[in-house]
């Protein structure tokens, strides 16, 4: 609620948190389930902000929609047909990221999985792809947002986050997601990221998230875009 309330206040639109976390590591912290989702949805009664979490199993996905704003299909369960039909049915806009090996048109029939099961409000995220680099987490592409806007409707965004996997990568990662077009930004957040359960070396401090947010607000004027509307969130 601290972090909700220091990123809301910094210009943030939406939240998003991790409930239920797929790790590739059965010792990860795996998430609070139903005491996160309750956690969130203080969050939001807090700030006014909407929020997103991620669905990751057909068995939770009722329980999950009970609370949140928008459903998240995660990069793990980008091929996990079963589910997104189901995530589809529930009929909430979804966040959909794109699976870490996945090319532009499996990336697109996994959207379309989505919406023939009833889901008009799709977004597609970028968040990094597996190469062999090792000074990342993975390669964010940025040339799939040219390229999506040319096959598909559908709003594509960045999590410059899961793609860089360090603090210092997330700022130029996600500036260059903004130039090429993208419609949003994810990012993760935390005050205190040495004592996050996760995640915490990608996390920006609240700070250099104020940071971020006054120069993307700079290339979104110059580019004739307005952060908090339908075209850039």
């Amino acid at each position: 609620i601290r972090i909700a309330i220091a990123v809301s206040k910094r210009g943030a639109q939406m939240l998003r948190g991790g409930a239920d976390k797929p790790r590739t590591s059965p010792y990860s912290f795996q998430g609070l389930g139903e005491e996160g989702l309750v956690m969130l949805a203080k969050a939001r009664e807090k700030t006014g902000r909407p929020f997103g979490t991620e669905v990751v199993d057909t068995e939770t996905g009722a329980v999950v929609a009970q609370y949140t704003d928008m459903l998240q299909n995660g990069t793990r369960n980008r091929q996990n047909f079963a589910l997104l039909k189901e995530v589809g049915k529930i009929g909430k806009p979804v966040l959909m990221k794109r699976g870490m090996s996945a090319t532009l048109n499996e990336t697109l029939m996994s959207a379309e999985y989505l919406m023939v099961n009833g889901c008009r409000n799709v977004v597609v995220c970028e968040r990094g792809v597996r190469t062999f680099s090792s000074h990342a987490r993975n390669t964010l592409d940025i040339s799939i947002i040219p390229a999506w806007k040319q096959v598909c409707h559908l709003p594509i965004i960045v999590d410059p986050s899961h793609s860089s996997g360090r603090h210092y990568s997330v700022i130029p990662h996600a500036l260059a997601g903004l130039g090429a077009g993208t419609d949003g930004i994810i990012v993760d957040v935390h005050d205190r990221p040495e004592e996050a359960l996760c995640d915490g070396p990608q996390a920006l401090h609240p700070e250099e998230f104020s940071k971020l947010m006054e120069i993307s607000k700079g290339i979104c004027n110059s580019m004739g875009k307005t952060i908090g509307t339908d075209k850039t969130v």
